[in-house]
This record gives C-alpha cells, structure tokens and sequence, in this order.
C-alpha cells in the first residue's frame, strides 16, 4: 500500500473541513482601530476635494462657455449642423460625468456619517467587516465583497437581504 503524500494529506482535511464563520460587527471600533479610522478618514476628504475640484473644471470646460468659445470660432458664418450635433454631445457627456461625480461625492458623505454612527467599515448587508483593501480601494464601500458579488451576478438586489441558501464567500 502506498503511503501518501504529506501535501495530499492537507488538501484532504481542507476540504473536510466546515468553513469559519465570518464574525458579525456591531461597530466600527470592533474591527478598525482609531488609527485605520483616521486613515480613511483622511482619504475621503482627498476624494471628496479631488471630485469638487473635478466637477468644478468640467462646469467651466463644457457648460458655461457658449459654442463660440468653446470652438474657438470667431467667424459670424452660419453653424454647421454637424458642429451643433458634436456640441450637443459633448455637454451630454459632461452632464453624465457630473451626476457620477455628484453620487460619488454622496457616497463619501454616507461614508463620513458612518465614521460618526460608528458603523463604517461594517456591510450593511451582512454585518460582516469590509476587507481593508476593498476600504483602501473604494473608501465609501458600503457592501463586503462576498456580498458585492452576489448583487454584481444578480442573484439579488442591491440593499436586499441576502437569502436562504445562497454562501457568500
């Protein structure tokens, strides 16, 4: 009989075995110390003036200046149709970008009043802890990963508890 390898031994009782349960946080300062609070603290407030700064720029680029300016056309010759339909598209675009700025910019308020209600960093979904890199990558994220996933597939809604049956990871 063939002995097997110590390797295939770990494998075996990994599969075996039940998984850990993910611990539930109540607080923050359960599972982020002070100082990781302040830390994220202090990269919402660089997002958030980063984004003001932004929105502010593409007002004065794309919404305040009439065609002339923004063509650098200073003839009194007729405008072309093809020229009103770019102008027209490009202020649409700007408008977009606007509300994307403007719902991230109300995330990262969501974000701070949480810091305040001392459940930031916590999922809103699952009570489980945010992983530090999902909070270094997306500060506001207000959902776990495992969580994230499964709206992402469609399984559920965004703000839906998550059902019978269904793991997260």
């Amino acid at each position: 009989m063939k002995k097997k390898p110590a390797a295939a031994d770990k494998i075996a009782s990994k599969q075996t075995s039940k998984k850990e349960a993910v611990p539930v946080y109540n607080k923050t300062s359960e599972y982020l110390t002070a100082e990781e609070i302040k830390h994220f603290r202090e990269l919402l407030a660089e997002k958030r003036q980063e984004i003001i700064g932004d929105v502010n720029h593409i007002e004065d680029e794309a919404l305040k200046k009439s065609r002339l300016d923004a063509s650098g056309d200073l003839s009194s010759m007729p405008i072309h149709m093809a020229d009103i339909g770019t102008d027209n598209y490009e202020q649409e675009f700007s408008l977009n970008l606007l509300d994307s700025e403007r719902k991230i910019l109300q995330e990262i308020n969501q974000a701070l009043n949480r810091m305040e209600d001392e459940t930031y960093g916590i999922c809103e979904a699952t009570g489980r802890g945010i992983s530090k890199a999902r909070l270094e990558a997306r500060p506001w994220a207000r959902y776990c990963m495992a969580y994230a996933k499964i709206v992402e597939k469609g399984i559920i809604k965004e703000g839906e508890p998550v059902p019978d049956g269904v793991e997260l990871d």
